[in-house]
């Protein structure tokens, strides 16, 4: 979480949005004039970004292995072939099928249920996806428990991940996603302070988006599920779980895939030396 949005030193031309935002609203937490200092990435923050990067991408190849499986997301309790998907995603050779073998009553009364077949051997080899996917959910989890708390207590979350009020406003907001739409970023040297948008996002995606991915994944585990049936109500049941985890983990690749984009054009060099031996 290194690259620095549309933030600029002192010595940089023009004026810096953090600046600029101090200086519109000082007294908001930053008070105008004063010289943003690059402070660099702590040690922990280092650790915790190459481990829940690791785990993010093993997350994502393993949970498209489980999703080839069966590319159809639900809404409710129950989802399976024979009921209708909220979304089917065509990903894989599951995504449609050309019916079905006849069916086959399992026992001889004429309300039995049948068999439901597929008319071919459907990409179902996904136990090793599965195992791996929640080996490295468990690290996620761990690691991201360990950066939140440990950034309430340092104050890291406070000061560099949390807009400040003075600054949150829809002009600034405005301007500052404009700049990074038009790719209007400076060369930084790695590491706080960040830029609105940029403290926005790092919110977004540490206090919302993986959250909402854990406890969803959580969920659709049967025996915790069963622990604890109040996730069941909360997210809608298992299905529902599903597919909100999807989303919020497409949500979350969406922006490593857009983090590392940032980070090339504003220094790779130099920001993944930060983020790696610190500065």
């Amino acid at each position: 979480m290194g690259e620095g949005l549309m933030t600029r030193t002192h010595a940089d031309p023009g004026t810096s949005l953090v600046a600029e935002s101090a200086a519109d609203h000082a007294g908001a937490g930053q008070p105008a004039g004063r010289e943003l200092r690059h402070t660099g990435h702590m040690r922990w923050v280092r650790i915790c970004h190459w481990i829940m990067a690791l785990s993010t991408l093993t997350l994502a190849v393993s949970g498209f292995v489980i999703l080839m499986a069966h590319p159809r997301l639900y809404w409710g309790a129950v989802g399976n072939d024979l009921t209708p998907a909220l979304f089917e995603l065509p990903v894989s050779r599951n995504y449609r099928h050309g019916g079905w073998d006849p069916s086959i009553p399992f026992f001889a009364d004429a309300r039995s249920a049948v068999s439901a077949v597929r008319t071919y051997d459907i990409l179902n080899e996904n136990s090793w996806g599965r195992s791996l996917h929640f080996l490295a959910a468990w690290f996620l989890v761990v690691t991201v428990i360990v950066y939140v708390l440990s950034g309430i207590l340092t104050g890291h979350a406070r000061r560099d991940l949390v807009p400040l009020a003075g600054e949150l406003t829809p002009r600034l907001f405005w301007r500052d996603l404009v700049g990074h739409l038009r790719l209007q970023m400076q060369p930084t040297t790695g590491g706080p302070p960040y830029g609105l948008l940029q403290k926005c996002t790092y919110f977004g995606v540490v206090f919302i988006a993986l959250p909402l991915a854990i406890f969803t994944g959580l969920t659709m585990s049967p025996a915790i599920a069963a622990a604890y049936p109040v996730l069941r109500t909360v997210f809608g049941d298992t299905q529902s779980a599903r597919t909100i985890h999807f989303f919020a983990f497409a949500v979350v690749v969406l922006f490593i895939v857009v983090h590392v984009f940032m980070v090339c054009i504003t220094g790779f060099r130099r920001q993944f030396r930060a983020m790696t031996f610190g500065n």
